[in-house]
């Protein structure tokens, strides 16, 4: 049995475009409608055949829906919220994609006072954006984090649960504050260090350009992929998830002048223990699945 027969994605980019592949490939009986504020875009959704019926607003996009996707920036979520909200079936369930929790369901919940809403996070992403960019194996073995609100119905948590798994992802649940401090390290600061060091090096007076690009080692390249995403989208995620940012900022500014100590005083004991640290921390991210050990990281399969 279908988790939802009729289902709205709103956002038709790279995590859009992917929810559409996916339940095309693993629920097939699944009708889909969709939107995107963008004309370009929905023409290339039509071409690509992603959803049933493109709307040419968001309303009607969400008219007989049982489960609307919102999979736009997390600045716009309230808008497009209040856009659909007369258009909105009584019994449809609201959730959406967004990178931070605490500010999307207040925002939700006051557009859409009188509907069920329970935000989720598919951890799940590329650098690359736009229809063009999704493929419906994006979820599988990634993490979906459900946050409810306290007085979510426990059906439509289920629901949404189901959905979710699936797609291939494996779901979590958690309070949104919460989930907002983990993101905040495991996602939110690892973009904001990349932002800053490739703009430090395009900045760096000693270095031109031309440089950077030759002489890029690995690292300096996955810290150049992670700041090639989406500008819009990171700018609402870092404005929306603030206070959690700026705790681990401030977390991270502290360790990493207790680092810069170590190498003036010559501590090799001190980093030799941190690399060591941080080595078993990969191997278990490896180990749990979520993220491939050959040299090119799975990226060739996609």
């Amino acid at each position: 049995m279908l988790p939802f027969a009729r289902v709205s994605i709103i956002g038709l980019g790279l995590i859009g475009s992917s929810v559409a592949r996916a339940v095309r490939e693993r629920m097939p009986g699944v009708t889909l409608s969709g939107y995107d504020a963008d004309p370009e875009t929905r023409e290339t959704a039509k071409a690509l055949k992603l959803v049933d019926d493109m709307a040419d607003t968001p309303g009607a996009a969400v008219t007989d829906a049982e489960l609307v996707i919102l999979c736009v920036p997390v600045g716009a979520m309230g808008a497009v919220a209040a856009e659909i909200r007369d258009d909105l079936p009584a019994e449809a369930l609201v959730s959406d994609v967004g990178s931070s929790k605490a500010a999307i369901l207040t925002a939700l919940q006051e557009a859409l006072p009188n509907h069920a809403v329970i935000p989720a996070h598919p951890v799940a992403g590329t650098e690359r954006s736009g229809p063009e960019a999704g493929f419906a194996s994006l979820f599988h073995n990634r993490w979906c984090i459900l946050t409810p609100p306290a007085d979510a119905d426990p059906n439509k948590v289920a629901q949404l649960t189901a959905f979710w798994e699936r797609l291939g992802a494996n779901v979590d649940v958690m309070d949104a504050p919460h989930h907002d401090l983990v993101l905040a390290v495991t996602s939110h600061l690892p973009h904001l260090i990349a932002y800053t060091i490739v703009g430090t090096a395009s900045d760096l007076e000693s270095v031109t350009r031309s440089e950077v690009i030759k002489y890029s080692a690995g690292g300096f390249r996955d810290f150049t992929r992670i700041a090639a995403s989406d500008p819009t989208m990171w700018r609402d995620v870092f404005l929306s998830n603030k206070d959690a940012v700026l705790e681990m900022l401030q977390r991270f500014s502290e360790d990493l002048t207790a680092l810069q100590r170590a190498i003036r005083w010559g501590d090799g004991d001190a980093l030799f223990d941190l690399f060591t640290r941080t080595r078993a921390v990969r191997r278990s991210i490896i180990e749990e699945g979520q993220d491939d050990a050959r040299p090119d990281f799975g990226r060739s399969d996609h």
